[in-house]
C-alpha cells in the first residue's frame, strides 16, 4: 500500500504527518510531495528521513491513495492526473466538494456512502465537520428546520501569514498583513471572499455543504463568520429549530453517545469547550446546551474543534483508513 501526501510541507501537511504517524495506517510506501522548490529538500516522519518529489514523479510512482493538503488550484488540475494511474484522491480544498459527482465525506457520517468507484473524495470544510458532526444526532431524531450560525475561526485557518501577522503585531513588530486590519486585539467579520449578496465564501460553504452532507436540501441555513486572534480551533454559536419538540437530558445523551463528540457542559464548574484546550485533539467539544424559549423547539449549543485536526488532516486520514478497511482501492 502506498501513500502520497501531496503538500506534506505546508500548514495542514505538517499536520497531517503527526496524524499518520498517531494512527499507523498499514502503508508500506510513504511519498511526500510539494512544489518544485521544495523537491529534493528532506523531511523526517516516523524517524525516517525522507525526499520531498514533485507532482509529475508522484504520478509516476503510482500511488494508491493521494491525500491532497494543497490548494484547490493544485487540485483540481493533478486529482484526474493521479486518478488517471489508479489511485483515489482525497482532497481537503473547496475544488471538488460542491460537485454532484463527487462525495463529501466526513467518516462518523456518511463513510458508507462510498465505493471503489469513487476516486476523488472531497473533504468538507473544517468549520462544516465540527458542526455536522454535533448536528448528526439532532437531525436523525428531531429533524432540523433552520440553523443559525456564528463562527469564532481561528487565524490558521487562514494559513502560516495570518499566524505571523497575529504574533508581529502582539510584539508591535512591522510586517506582511494577511488581513485588510489588524487581528491582535481584534475580531474580523470577514472570512473568504465577499459575494454578491453580501454573504462571503466562508459563510455559502456552511450552507452548502452542511446541505449535502445531511442530504437535505430544505434545511433553512444562515451563517455569520468571524476570525478571532486565536491561534488553533474554531468555535462556533448554533441556534437549531428542531422540526420536533426534544427533552434536553435526552439530546446531551444522544450527543455523549456520537463517535468523535465529547460533551462539556457543567456551568456549575464552569466547564465548556474552549479553543485553548482543544488544540492538538481529535474530538468535536459540544457545550453550552440549553433551551431557546424564544422560540418553539429550538436549542442553543457552543461547539469547538481544532480546525487543522479533525476540520482536516484527521478527518482525511480517516477516510483513508476507511477505504482501506473496506478494501475500497
Amino acid at each position: 500500500m502506498k501513500l502520497a501526501v501531496v503538500g506534506a510541507t505546508g500548514m495542514v501537511g505538517n499536520v497531517m504527518l503527526q496524524v499518520l504517524a498517531e494512527r499507523n495506517l498499514p502503508i508500506d510506501e510513504y511519498l511526500f510531495v510539494a512544489s518544485e522548490r521544495s523537491v529534493g529538500k528532506e523531511i523526517v516522519f516516523n524517524n525516517k528521513t525522507y525526499k520531498i518529489i514533485g507532482l509529475a514523479d508522484a504520478v509516476d510512482s503510482q500511488p494508491d491513495i493521494a491525500i491532497f493538503p494543497a490548494g484547490g488550484g493544485i487540485s483540481r488540475e493533478w486529482a484526474p492526473k493521479f486518478t488517471a494511474v489508479g489511485c483515489t484522491v482525497i482532497d481537503n480544498s473547496s475544488a471538488w466538494r460542491m460537485d454532484k459527482t463527487k462525495k463529501l465525506i466526513v467518516p462518523e457520517i456518511n463513510a458508507d456512502e462510498l465505493t471503489a468507484e469513487d476516486k476523488i473524495i472531497a473533504n468538507p470544510n473544517c468549520s462544516t465537520i465540527q458542526m455536522v458532526l454535533a448536528l448528526l444526532p439532532l437531525h436523525k431524531q428531531y429533524g432540523i428546520k433552520r440553523l443559525v450560525v456564528s463562527t469564532y475561526q481561528s487565524v490558521s485557518g487562514t494559513g502560516v501569514k495570518a499566524i505571523e501577522q497575529m504574533n508581529n503585531e502582539r510584539v508591535g513588530k512591522k510586517g506582511e498583513m494577511a488581513y485588510p486590519y489588524p487581528i491582535d486585539m481584534n475580531c474580523l467579520p470577514h472570512g473568504g471572499d465577499f459575494q454578491d449578496d453580501g454573504y462571503t465564501t466562508e459563510e455559502q460553504k456552511l450552507v452548502d455543504e452542511t446541505r449535502k452532507i445531511l442530504g437535505d436540501n430544505n434545511i433553512a441555513i444562515t451563517a455569520t463568520v468571524v476570525r478571532v486572534p486565536v491561534s488553533g480551533g474554531h468555535s462556533e454559536s448554533i441556534n437549531v429549530e428542531l422540526k420536533n419538540d426534544f427533552d434536553l437530558n435526552e439530546v446531551i445523551q444522544s450527543l455523549v453517545r456520537t463517535p468523535g463528540i465529547k460533551v462539556q457542559d457543567n456551568p456549575d464548574v464552569n466547564l465548556y469547550p474552549m479553543p485553548l484546550y482543544a488544540k492538538g485533539k481529535d474530538e468535536v467539544f459540544v457545550g453550552r446546551l440549553r433551551r431557546d424559549f424564544s422560540q418553539l423547539n429550538t436549542l442553543n449549543m457552543w461547539v469547538v474543534s481544532d480546525n487543522l485536526r479533525k476540520g482536516a488532516a484527521t478527518n482525511a486520514v480517516q477516510i483513508a483508513e476507511y477505504i482501506i478497511e473496506k478494501h475500497l482501492i
